[in-house]
């Protein structure tokens, strides 16, 4: 089975590109981000002729998450208990869904961005990190293969990030967003990309501004961390690079995972 997670950066702009990569791909399940897009702006129709199920979960022009599917879709959830969420009043974002595909409890993730070190924002982002990994390990406590698969929106290595000088004052690679990445490390979650691609400078995000890309001035924040029966079964992953390039991409490359049976 071939899994991905893609932070398209709206569905509507990118639908073209979607289709001829779920093509080009062949996956069996895409866990997809910041869709942009209310459920009845979502292409499903396009998607289903892939021969793709699909969960969505989406507000607004903000946010969303959705699960492709073509190895079954069930009990779908959206969101997470503890979810803090956000505003005034408090609203839970569109931010996380789940569902079991073909045995695996996989989860589409938007973590919270921060924004700054001393933003609101970022103590919102800490909030929702620390219920999503106790929600995490319960869901993973008997056994089940889970992953959770997205943009996390933080850089847990200094190799993540083209420049340590240049983010040492700014959000994604604070100690506090370490360190609540690496609690999902700490409590036998595995980031099962990074065996496969190691190096320092692999990055799956490029700003649009100052030829960022051209410049390999990228981040790594993208990222599928699994349980421990999940990441058994991994075989292989890599990141399509070369889905950044080209007009109408999105600022993320997809992050594909090759499971064993």
């Amino acid at each position: 089975m071939r899994i991905a997670t893609w932070n398209v950066n709206s569905i509507r702009s990118r639908i073209d590109r979607v289709e001829a990569w779920l093509q080009r791909s062949d996956v069996d399940v895409l866990l997809m981000q910041e869709t942009k897009a209310t459920d009845a702006q979502f292409p499903f129709e396009r998607l289903h002729a892939l021969g793709y199920d699909v969960a969505h979960h989406g507000l607004n022009q903000w946010n969303g998450v959705a699960v492709l599917s073509r190895v079954g879709l069930e009990d779908v959830q959206v969101g997470f208990g503890g979810d803090p969420g956000w505003g005034e009043p408090l609203v839970s974002e569109a931010r996380a869904i789940g569902a079991t595909c073909g045995g695996l409890r996989l989860w589409s993730v938007y973590v919270p961005n921060g924004r700054a070190l001393d933003d609101p924002h970022m103590a919102y982002k800490l909030a929702w990190l620390r219920e999503l990994k106790d929600r995490a390990v319960e869901w993973a406590a008997d056994g089940t293969p889970v992953a959770l698969c997205g943009d996390w929106n933080i850089a847990p290595q200094d190799g993540d990030v083209w420049s340590m000088e240049y983010y040492l004052d700014k959000s994604h690679v604070s100690p506090p967003e370490r360190a609540a990445f690496n609690a999902f490390l700490e409590a036998g979650f595995v980031d099962v990309v990074r065996p496969h691609a190691p190096e320092p400078g692999t990055f799956t995000y490029w700003d649009y501004q100052r030829l960022a890309f051209q410049k390999r001035r990228g981040m790594r924040i993208d990222f599928v961390l699994g349980s421990p029966s999940f990441a058994a079964r991994v075989a292989g992953a890599v990141i399509d690079r070369e889905e950044r390039k080209g007009a109408g991409a999105s600022d993320h490359a997809p992050v594909l995972v090759q499971l064993d049976g």
